[in-house]
Parts: C-alpha cells; structure tokens; sequence
C-alpha cells in the first residue's frame, strides 16, 4: 500500500469548524461562507442565492453544508443553481467539509457553501 501526502496546490482548505465558525487555511471565518480554489468570503445564508450563481464558470459542485444536520437544500437556491448549470449536494457541515477538502485535492472545480455548526 502506498500513502501520499494530499496537496493543495495554491488552494486552500478547510482546517477545523466549531460553534459558529469554520477556519479555512489557518483563519477563523465566523458566520455562513463560501469557499472556492480562489478564496474564502463570508455569505449571507441560503437566501442569498446571487453569490453562489455567481460561482457559475468556477465550480461545477457546490456542497451545501446546512449545519449540525443534513436539511434540505431550499427549492429556490436548487433552482438557481441548476439554472446557472452547476449541481447542489446537501450535506452536513462536518461532512461537507470533509468533502470539500477531498475533491479540492483531486483538482476538481468545487465550492463550498456552509452555515457553522
């Protein structure tokens, strides 16, 4: 059996979360976020379904980490998302995290957008 040691490349991955925040290369983002191969900014929630229409050209995923639980992605954000021809996965924070960090890995066009746990 072989082991690699996982690389980044000049992305940056998720480090830890906790109550209220999640720290994405070594820096504490406090509330909801988004995360791409590119950067990290704060996000307004599910409702805001502008800045992730705006990851369109940039991710052909976004995982949806919705917090302590797996919830429902609501049907409007689903809407505009595939309108803008990228996919959704609702997932645990904890789990979408996880995910996030392995797909980055493989190069793979990813975002992340997360409520804290």
């Amino acid at each position: 059996m072989q082991v690699s040691e996982i690389t980044y490349d000049s992305a940056v991955p998720i480090d830890g979360y906790g109550p209220g925040f999640l720290r994405v290369g070594g820096t504490v983002v406090h509330g909801p976020v988004i995360v791409t191969a590119t950067g990290t900014k704060s996000w307004a929630g599910p409702d805001d379904t502008a800045a992730l229409v705006a990851l369109a050209g940039q991710a052909d995923v976004i995982l949806f980490g919705a917090g302590e639980t797996l919830q429902p992605v609501p049907p409007a954000l689903t809407a505009a998302i595939e309108d803008a021809g990228m996919g959704i996965e609702p997932m645990p924070t904890p789990s979408a995290c996880r995910a996030y960090n392995i797909l980055l890995a493989e190069g793979r066009r990813v975002a992340l957008a997360a409520v804290p746990i």
